[in-house]
Order: structure tokens, then sequence, then C-alpha cells
């Protein structure tokens, strides 16, 4: 894609954003779209952000699940960009409305006690620079129509980033084998579906690793205090108006999500 396709695909992106109205997949118009033209979108977007205020705060690396990556219809994982404006309180609702297509995944995310730079990077060097996690629920978003995506459709739209509640204790990684840690979802009280960190590339540490390397070639590096968030456990749930839901993790806790009702939003 030339730089004007970029701009206007880009734009396209933050219309929908602005007025909640979903856009056709960015394919359709650029059929030969390419993983880097999709990630050049992205990046048009994070400036537009950034420029007007919002801040850097972590990396989500999305598809990184057998289940996500069927559901997705695509197979490889992706990242996208977490900004300030993202993370949403565990103790307030949660206003529904400001999603287009809201589903839920539950994930182990990762706080950084220092930076982490590749390419290069190793396991040793992802575990040494976390400094604790948390449980989390991220709220994954389109604003393709009808969750009609190619992976470079959900690339440019920022790894179809929406939002992430995170738990409020940490826990260090000592002694924690996150590829055999278990998580329950439920839905209202109700469990709705169950997995363990080995649905994360084996091991939710070789999701940091990954990330690490793919920004590294990009000459990014995660930084000490961001937040990453390495991928679902499960495949992804829809989420509506005065639902609650809860993912409780083996040795980490739980993190609840609560959505306001529409009249109470």
């Amino acid at each position: 894609m030339d730089p004007g396709s970029v701009e206007k695909a880009a734009a396209a992106l933050l219309d929908a954003y602005a007025t909640g109205t979903p856009i056709s997949p960015l394919t359709k118009d650029h059929p030969n779209m390419s993983v880097a033209d999709a990630y050049a979108v992205q990046l048009a977007q994070v400036e537009a952000w950034t420029s007007a205020g919002a801040r850097i705060k972590g990396h989500k690396v999305g598809l990184t699940s057998a289940a996500m990556q069927r559901q997705m219809g695509v197979d490889q994982p992706d990242f996208g960009v977490l900004l300030d404006t993202m993370f949403l309180p565990e103790s307030a609702p949660i206003d529904t409305g400001r999603f287009l297509q809201p589903r839920i995944e539950p994930e182990i995310a990762f706080v950084l006690g220092r930076p982490l730079a590749g390419p290069g990077a190793t396991t040793a060097d992802a575990v040494a620079a976390v400094e604790y996690v948390l449980p989390a629920l991220e709220v994954i978003d389109s604003r393709i129509a009808d969750w009609k995506i190619t992976l470079p459709d959900t690339i440019a739209d920022n790894a179809s980033s929406g939002g992430v509640v995170l738990g409020t204790r940490p826990v260090r990684l000592d002694d924690q084998d996150l590829s055999l840690m278990g998580c329950l979802l439920r839905r209202d009280g109700d469990l709705i579906d169950t997995g363990a960190g080995g649905a994360v590339l084996g091991s939710p540490i070789n999701a940091l690793v990954w990330l690490a390397n793919v920004l590294g070639e990009r000459g990014v590096s995660l930084e000490a205090g961001h937040v990453v968030l390495p991928g679902s456990i499960t495949a992804a749930v829809p989420v509506a108006p005065g639902e609650t839901l809860t993912a409780t993790f083996a040795g980490i806790g739980s993190v609840t999500a609560r959505f306001g009702r529409e009249d109470s939003a």
C-alpha cells in the first residue's frame, strides 16, 4: 500500500471509533494488503492517538491460542498497542457503549520491572524482566463489521484491542508454572469455559519472548512498568450490558469485569 492508502485506511478505522459504526474489511478494498501494510495502518492510528494526548502503557499479543486462531480464521499471532485510555477499573461498571462488538478474553498479564529488548531475547531474559503477574480480562473489539477479519484486518485494527481490566493483587513469577496454570471463566456466576496457560504458545512467557523479538526487529523495546497481555487462554466470549465476567486463575487469584446496563451507563 502506498502512504496515501495507509492514511486513508487509518482514517476509516479512526472514524469507526468516533461514530461507533463498524466498517467493511479493509482487505475488501485492499485485497493485497500485507502484514507490513497492516502494521503501518496500526502505527498511523497510534501516532494519531498519542498526538492527541494518549500514552502507550504496554502491548498485547493476540491470536496465540489454537482456539483463537480457529475462531478468527488465522494462523499466526499478532500484536497491538495498549494505551492508558484502555485500562478499566475492576471496581466500577464498564460502559459497554464505548465498544462496538465487545468480547472477553481471560489472560495472565505481565508487568515489567525492567526493559526487554529483542531481537535475540530469550526466555531467561523475559523471566528476568517480569516484576509480577496479574489476572486480567481483555475486552477485545472490532471496528470491522461482524468480525469478518483476516490477519491484516485485525492487525490494522490494533489487533482488535478494546480495553483491559487488571486484578489488584500482584504475584511474582517465583514458583509459578504458567503453562500449567488453570483458569475458570464465569459469566454471572455460571462457568462458561476453562483453560490453561499452555494454550498460549505453550506458555504465556513464550508470547512475551515472541513480542520482544518482533518489536525489536522494528526498533521498539518493551519498557519497565509496561503491561503485556500475552494472549487468551480460552476462546473469546461475547459480552452484553448488565453481565459480570470473572476469571479465576490457580495461584494468582481472580479478576472481575462488570458491564453496566444500558439504562444506567
